[in-house]
Parts: structure tokens; sequence; C-alpha cells
């Protein structure tokens, strides 16, 4: 697990001797420079990443070869148990296990689900071993024990020893291909093993249909589809050896499959037609003794057809050279590291280089070198004038993740994502924007139709290269479907009434800010009506506010709040996504300064501040929600909708308390082992969060232009803007001992706000904060220094 904090043991209450051994060695780093020159040095980004950070309990991640924003993400996977149980292994890969099943080509970053895990190779020397085994029984099956001392990873490039096989792997990637380097034992014969039956988060019959073609060339080709979580999910590779094998064998280990209603497709190339196909395939082949030759394995991969992931790995990887490949992934990580300078504690340093490392892996570019992409409609498309990228993890990436790219990548690539979304809208047999979907297929986890954050966001920041009406009319489309999330009650009484749909309290406020984001946009854009429209509805959540208990609550039909109503109560059923009404009670982005006086002004609004991060939390509060952890208090930083939390007491006049809240939560939710993240970095929302906050300031309100300053933990950090210009953040002095903000200077003058505009960091600067051992109960305390409300005068 990573470091959850129990109600008898809250984070704030942590003794130096109670605290994990990592982080005592990070604060003894920290002590230590800080006694010396107390200036960090600057150090090697690339070096710096830790890509086991966060492979151990909820983080999720997983620690093999990727490219930023690559299609294939080839890593090891290890001992997932039965799929009822298998949460923790959502990447594939739990730092804990002792033995590794094999090396799959596809994985997710961080994500609260499993699925993926495509195409398992598995080397092994001597006797052949076709099922994957017991991993308390060596010897039982093909998986093979290991040990971390033989573990390498960084940025593009993960190896291993396998023990038991006695065969040496490393792996790494180009964006649409996966390359694996094999060597064997002297004087053993070698085989490798292909098994499509494998995936992350396994259950019978989840493999719908599969093939495995030989073709005279030796190219091997093959395909599955899978009910998982995108249903009807179909992937193509091509696979290819550098060394002819000896031999193979193909192997159905269901010759009489159970179709249970589903028709097998014909093979895509009627002159290539499968050697074998089933529901439960998988290939041996064999090479002899190599005698200490490598053997390479190249696997391409394509959402469209074998002629794609073919074309795909002839563009990518046309000559077996692992080591070029790996220079060419090291490099494209070094320069995309190198954006960001970073001088900061030893410990500090590593989180947030593996931060920036964690947010760059997706969204995952989803389309063939030719253009072509599968859309949510399950047909095939083409990209003209734009990349096609899909894994929109929304309900999470659109709070910080997407406005991290806005400020640290090239426009284009957030102009193509959006325009990737609106691509998916058009084809979309529901008509409206990703929820969350990966392979170009939804899957509709979550809820809230958070697109339109990101889209109205990059609008609002000055990105353009996408075509606005057509986005402006997709975010109209998904913001008034009936048929979604029961928009249509929404629409008409403007809350979602809990007898007609489940989590009522938490969509209605979702709904809410995201209609606050097409109004932004519709504005901006010169759509006035449209934008007085979605206005009015970005203050449906005073519908859900319940002003005697302080909290939002789900409504009934009736207008009747529903009872009886503990504010503690999680779990699915109740009226709350993921988490329960102390955690989504702040959930007003757009109009915290209403919010504030709704809840009786600024001292009691502080007041129910606090006693959310100090609340006594009963025992198993949370055992049947997987999702809620990092815990102080019902303050839960491993799940999204507590991420802006901290930064309200700016909003309230006492930006102090911000300051000492963030120390709180970065000292205890993130850390340099592999148990470093508290929850699921959630495709780089964690990661992003850390990195924003590690810099000074956070961006509460998406489409507001506005960051809200919180408190640094970097000494020096410098953001090579995608411009050409500099934005740097320094801070002195930067320790333990001087956790609160003196006074702060936007290049060279005094700032008396909690607030930085877009424009102002982009401009480039410096920005300078002025570090002390007790709050400064004076510094951009007064209204004129808040940050943006949609109703400002509710409080000023």
């Amino acid at each position: 697990m990573g470091i959850i904090h129990s109600s008898r043991q809250p984070a704030a209450r942590r003794t130096w001797r109670q605290s994990p051994p990592w982080r005592r060695l990070a604060l003894a780093s920290l002590l230590g420079l800080l006694a010396g020159t107390g200036q960090a040095a600057a150090i090697d980004g690339y070096a710096a990443v830790d890509p086991f950070i966060g492979t151990a309990g909820n983080g999720h991640t997983f620690p093999g070869a990727t490219l930023p924003f690559g299609m294939v993400q080839v890593s090891p996977d290890t001992d997932t148990p039965d799929f009822k149980h298998a949460y923790a292994w959502a990447a594939g890969y739990q730092y804990h296990d002792p033995t590794i099943k094999g090396f799959s080509q596809t994985h997710f970053s961080g994500a609260g689900h499993s699925d993926l895990g495509d195409v398992l190779l598995m080397p092994m020397a001597g006797q052949l071993r076709t099922e994957p085994g017991r991993a308390d029984q060596p010897g039982s099956g093909y998986r093979s024990r290991f040990s971390h001392a033989s573990e390498q990873a960084r940025p593009g490039y993960y190896a291993v020893s396998l023990d038991d096989n006695r065969v040496r792997v490393e792996l790494t990637a180009t964006s649409r291909v996966a390359l694996q380097r094999y060597s064997f034992a002297n004087g053993q014969t070698a085989h490798v093993v292909l098994d499509l039956r494998s995936s992350i988060y396994d259950y019978p019959g989840k493999t719908l249909w599969s093939w495995i073609h030989i073709r005279p060339d030796g190219l091997i080709t093959g395909y599955r589809q899978t009910r998982g979580w995108a249903p009807g999910r179909q992937l193509y590779f091509a696979l290819r050896f550098s060394r002819p094998p000896t031999g193979h064998q193909l192997l159905d280990t269901e010759p009489t499959p159970v179709y249970r209603g589903f028709a097998p497709p014909a093979a895509h190339e009627p002159a290539a037609r499968p050697a074998i196909q089933g529901r439960a395939l998988e290939a041996a082949f064999d090479f002899g003794d190599l005698k200490g030759q490598a053997l390479v394995v190249e696997v391409a991969i394509s959402d469209v057809d074998e002629a794609g992931a073919i074309a795909n790995l002839h563009a990518e990887a046309p000559d077996f050279d692992f080591d070029r490949i790996r220079r060419q992934a090291e490099q494209t990580w070094r320069h995309q590291l190198a954006r960001v300078e970073i001088q900061a504690a030893p410990a500090m340093q590593r989180s947030l280089y593996t931060a920036i490392y964690h947010a760059l892996i997706a969204p995952n570019l989803a389309m063939d070198v030719d253009g072509r992409y599968r859309g949510p409609d399950n047909q095939v498309h083409q990209a003209r004038d734009f990349s096609f990228y899909s894994t929109f993890s929304l309900w999470d990436t659109y709070r910080a993740e997407h406005p991290l790219l806005t400020l640290l990548q090239p426009p284009q690539l957030t102009a193509d994502i959006i325009h990737s979304m609106i691509a998916s809208q058009q084809a979309s047999p529901y008509g409206i924007l990703p929820v969350w979907s990966y392979a170009g297929l939804e899957n509709w986890c979550m809820i809230g139709y958070h697109a339109l954050p990101v889209i109205a966001d990059a609008w609002m920041k000055g990105i353009r290269g996408f075509p606005a009406g057509q986005a402006l009319q997709a975010m109209e489309a998904s913001a008034e479907d009936p048929a979604y999330g029961d928009l249509k009650d929404y629409m008409k009484v403007g809350y979602v009434p809990i007898d007609h749909e489940p989590e009522a309290a938490s969509k209605t406020v979702e709904y809410a800010y995201d209609d606050w984001t097409l109004a932004r946009m519709a504005e901006a854009m010169g759509h006035r009506d449209l934008a007085r429209r979605f206005q009015t509805r970005a203050g449906n959540w005073r519908h859900v506010f319940d002003a005697r208990t302080g909290f939002f609550r789900a409504r009934l039909s009736s207008g009747a709040f529903r009872t009886p109503f503990d504010p503690a109560v999680a779990g699915y059923g109740s009226d709350y996504t993921e988490g329960n009404a102390w955690q989504y009670s702040w959930y007003v982005p757009q109009d915290i300064a209403a919010l504030i006086r709704a809840q009786g002004g600024n001292a009691r609004f502080v007041h129910k501040l606090d006693q959310l991060f100090e609340a006594k939390v009963p025992a198993g509060a949370f055992a049947n929600v997987e999702d809620i952890s990092g815990l102080i208090g019902f303050y839960a930083h491993g799940n999204e909708p507590s991420h802006h939390v901290a930064y309200l007491y700016d909003y309230a006049g006492q930006p102090w308390r911000t300051q000492q809240r963030l120390s709180q939560i970065v000292d205890s939710q993130y850390g340099i082992g592999p148990d470093g993240l508290t929850g699921n970095d959630d495709l780089g929302q964690m990661s992003a969060w850390l990195l924003f906050t590690a810099f000074g300031f956070y961006p509460v309100t998406p489409a507001s232009n506005q960051y809200v300053i919180g408190r640094p933990f970097v000494q020096r950090a410098v953001l090579h803007l995608p411009d050409g210009k500099d934005f740097t953040v320094t801070a002195d002095p930067m320790d333990a001992a001087h956790p609160y903000i003196g006074k702060v200077t936007l290049n060279g003058k005094p700032l008396q706000r909690t607030w930085l505009w877009h424009k102002e960091l982009t401009a480039g600067g410096e920005l300078h904060f002025d570090m002390q051992a007790s709050p400064n109960r004076q510094w951009a305390t007064s209204p004129a220094a808040r940050p943006y409300a949609m109703t400002p005068d509710d409080y000023r």
C-alpha cells in the first residue's frame, strides 16, 4: 500500500521514527544539504528519474520502456492474482512481487482500472514450458523469479535478469514499436513464448478472438479482440526476430471454444489467412544454442489492421538495431526533461523529475504512420493535418495534467489532442466528446464532461490550430445529451435527482463547472447567448448545497434532500463519486467566493477546512472504496476531488494556512520509494499536482487563466517555455525550517496577490519567494488579493 494515514495516526502526528525509511532518508538528505552550503547542485534530469516510483501500493505505474506520449509501453508483468483482486496490478507490475510472468507491449500509467497487457512475450533457456505456472511454485511454468538488484530502469529503457529462465532481458521502444533484447545462457536451447491469452485484469472469456499468422518471409502477424474495459477493442501486431527460429509450435488451449453469441471476424487480408485462430492461442519459437549471440524481438502494434502494424514496424524499427533505438529514446527523453531545470534537495529533485516523466507518458498516440486510426464507432478513420491521440482519463487530468501540457509543451500537442477529441465526438454513436477513452474507444468511466475544460482552457490561453467552431459545437452537444448521466433532469430542474441517477450530488456540481468553462469559451468567441445560458447553468451547484449542514447533498426528484445523511459515508450507491460529503463540498472551482458566502463567511469557511484536515476518520470508513487513499483527516490526496482543496484558504484571506497544508501534503503523500505515490497517478495527474505545487502555484480553475499561489518546494526552477522564453522560480531560504512565505516579487516588483496570470508566466521573467519560519498574516490577505470567482462581489 502507499502511505495511507489512518484516523489513529493522522499525517500531521507522525513522528520521525514512525516515518517510512525512505522518507527519513529523504529528510536526512534535505537537512544535510541545508546544513552545508544551502545550495542544491543542478543535476542531470534524465539520471534523476526513477521509474520505480509508484510501482508499489496504489501508484499503478510501470517501470518499462516508452516514449513521451508513445503508442507502446513495453514492461514486465508480475504476479497478477485472480481478476477479482487485481486492482493493485492495474499497470501489470507490483514492486514486491517475486516473479515476472512476461513482457507485454501495452500498459496504462497510473490508471485506476486494469486492462491492456497485450502480446505477452517470455524468453527461456533449456526446457520449454508453455503455461505460465504459479508464482509460488518455481519451475511450474514459463514465469521466472527475479531480483530487484538485477533491474535497471531509465526513461526509455528497462532491463532485468530472469533467474529461473537464465535470460537477461532489455526493453526499449519507438512510438509504435517495442524492442526486446534477450541474452541467453551459453550452451542452452533458447525459446520464446508468445501468449495471446494473457491480459492485465484477466478473467475467463476476456479474449473474444485471436489469430496468429506466420508469413513466408518469417514475419509473424496477429490479432486479438477483447471484451475488457473498452468493449470490443481490437489490436493487431507484427513481430519479427533478428534470427530465424529453428522451429515453432502454434497452440490452441481451447480447441472447442464457446462463442456465447460472438461471431469471429474474418481476417482483413484474404491472401494471408491465419495459421491458427481461436480464443486461447499461444506460440513457442525455438532458436537452438545462440552461442552468446543476443536475440532481438521487434513488436509493432496497430488498432487498425495487420498492414498498419507492418507499416509501423518498417517505418520505425527497420534493422534490429536495439542500441540505436535505445539511444534515440534516451535523447528524446533528455530533450523533454530539459524543458525544466530544477534545483532542490536531492529527494525532491528526484521526485520532481520523475513527476515530469510520468506526466509525459499519456495521452497516447493512437494512429498508424499513415494517419489511420480507430474511432469510438469501432470504424477506421483517417487523420488529416493532425495526430490522433487517445488515453484520456479526463475526470483526473483536466485539473493539472492538461494545464501542465499547455504550459510546457508546444501548442501543437494540445491542438492535436483537442482535434482528436473533436474527431472522436464526430464519430461517436452518442455524439459526445471523450469521457475516458483509450485506443480510440470509449469506456464511459467516471462522470462529468471534462473534455470541455481542456478545450476551453486551451482556447482561453490562446492555443489555436484546431477547428474552434466544431469544438464549441461538440462542447454544447456533450453538455446537452439527455441520455448522458441524467442531463435531461439536470437541464430541466438544475440538479441530478438521486432517485433517477446515482452519485447525483457529484454529477450536479461537476456539470456546473464544465458548464462554466463552455460559457467562458463561448463568451470569448462572441457567442453571447450561448455564454449566458451556460453561465446560468454554472450556478446549479447551489441546488445541492444544504445550508443547514453546510454540505453538498443529493436531492430527490421531489426536491427534498435524501435522508438519512452522514457526511462521512462513501461508496457505491452514495450521493458521491469516489468520495463523501467532506471531500466533495468544496467543488465549486468556478465560484469559491460564492461558496464561502454560502458557508457563512471566511471564518466559518476556514474552520470547516480545518475540520476536513483534522477529522478523526472512523476505522474502516473507506474499506469498500479502493480509490480513496492518502488520508489526512478526510482530505484524500490519493483521489482527485481533494486536489484543489488546500489552496482554498487563499480565497478566504488566509494564505499562510494554504502554505501550512501544502507542507503537510507534500511531506506525507510523495516520496522516492516504490510506494512514493499514495494514490493512482491517473495518467499524470498526481505528478502534475506535485510539479505545479513545487513551483509555487496551481491551476485551481482551468479556463480562468489564473494560477493560485501556494508555496514553493524548489530552490530554483527554470521553465523553458515553448516559444523560447524562460520563467524562473526562486526561493530563499528553502528548507524545512522556513515553510512560510514572507514576501513575493514578480520581476523584482512586490506581488500582493495570491494568483498569477497565465500571460505573466508565458511572458517570461522571475517569481521570487522570500521564505520565513513563521506565518506572514499580512501578505495578500485583502479581498482584492484573492483569486478568481464567478461572482466576486459575494465576498468583497
